[in-house]
C-alpha cells in the first residue's frame, strides 16, 4: 500500500469517523431539546399566591377590598382606579360616575350592557349573575365571557341614586381561553370579593 492509498484510507476513516460524533451529538441535542416545553410570548403564569384582602381607602366614594395580589394605581377619570396584576399581565379597570338623575342612571346601564354585547363576536359566551346587598346598597350584574374575547370579565354595581361603578378585567396577552383559565378563575374571585365588600360613603 503506497503512501497515496494509506492518506485516502485514513482520511475515510476519520471523515466517517466525524460523521458519527456528529450524529451522535445531533441525536443527543435532540432528545434535550424535546424535553423542553417552549413557552410562548405572552403567556401568564399558572400559578398563584393564595389571596390575602387590604382595604382601598382612598379619599373617594367608594370602598372595597381587594387582593394584595394586585396594585392599585389611579385611573383616567376622577375617582376611577386601575388595580393591576403584574405578574398575570392583567388589569381589573374601575371607572365611576356620579349619578345626576334616574335618566342618567339608565344610561350608564345600558352603556355597560352595550360594551358586553360588543364582545358577541369572538365571545363564545356571556353569563350574566346579578347581586344585590341591600343592607348596603349595592346592586348590579356581572357578566364573565368566554372564548376568545377581548374582555374576561364586566361589572357595574349602584346604588340606584347617587353612584354607579363600572369595571372590566382585561388581560395584556393573546385572549386564548384554556391557558388563560386558571388565571380568570383567580380574578374573578378577586372581583366577587371587591362586589361583596364595597360600599359607598355617600
Amino acid at each position: 500500500m503506497n503512501f497515496t492509498k494509506l492518506n485516502v484510507l485514513r482520511y475515510t476513516m476519520n471523515f466517517k469517523t466525524i460523521i458519527a460524533l456528529c450524529s451522535s451529538a445531533i441525536f443527543f441535542v435532540s432528545c434535550n431539546k424535546s424535553e423542553e416545553v417552549a413557552k410562548p410570548l405572552g403567556q401568564v403564569r399558572l400559578e398563584y399566591p393564595q389571596q390575602t384582602y387590604l382595604s382601598f381607602k382612598e379619599n373617594v366614594p367608594y370602598t372595597f377590598q381587594y387582593s394584595n395580589f394586585g396594585k392599585v394605581i389611579a385611573g383616567k377619570k376622577p375617582n376611577s382606579f386601575n388595580i393591576v396584576y403584574p405578574r398575570m399581565k392583567a388589569t381589573i379597570y374601575l371607572t365611576y360616575f356620579p349619578v345626576q338623575s334616574p335618566q342618567d342612571l339608565i344610561v350608564q346601564i345600558k352603556e355597560s350592557e352595550s360594551f358586553v354585547q360588543e364582545q358577541t363576536v369572538k365571545a363564545s359566551f356571556i353569563s350574566p349573575q346579578e347581586f344585590s346587598f341591600p343592607e348596603k346598597k349595592v346592586f348590579g350584574t356581572m357578566y364573565e365571557l368566554g372564548g376568545e374575547s377581548a374582555i374576561n370579565i364586566q361589572f357595574h354595581a349602584t346604588d340606584s341614586v347617587k353612584n354607579f361603578l363600572a369595571g372590566s378585567v382585561y388581560f395584556k396577552t393573546q385572549p386564548k381561553p384554556d391557558s388563560l383559565a386558571p388565571a380568570v378563575d383567580y380574578i374573578k374571585k378577586d372581583v366577587k370579593k371587591l362586589l361583596e365588600t364595597l360600599e359607598w360613603k355617600k
